[in-house]
């Protein structure tokens, strides 16, 4: 199952997500060689990346939740998962 995730940081999270960074790049780059993850973007507003929006292509919501639960960016406190957005997508495929 496809999902778009996205996700606006906390207020004043820009230092927490620049620590995490590196380990988020890393298992973003991961999932992506093994198809996981399709695509990831930062979101930017006024220069500043103020969230992330990810394509996703997990079996089932088991799996996804599994990604989040161990998401660098979920664990150090830098995405709102209050306010999160999960949608089912169906990514058009490539030509």
């Amino acid at each position: 199952m496809q999902y778009l995730v996205i996700a606006y940081d906390n207020e004043n999270s820009l230092d927490k997500r620049m620590d995490a960074r590196a380990a988020h790049v890393e298992g973003t780059q991961k999932l992506m060689s093994e198809g996981k993850i399709i695509t990831a973007c930062a979101m930017i507003e006024e220069e500043e990346m103020v969230g992330s929006t990810v394509v996703t292509n997990f079996e089932n919501d088991e799996e996804l939740n599994d990604w989040l639960d161990n998401e660098p960016y979920v664990k150090g406190g830098v995405w709102n998962m209050d306010e999160i957005q999960i949608v089912p997508v169906k990514v058009m495929p490539k030509a």
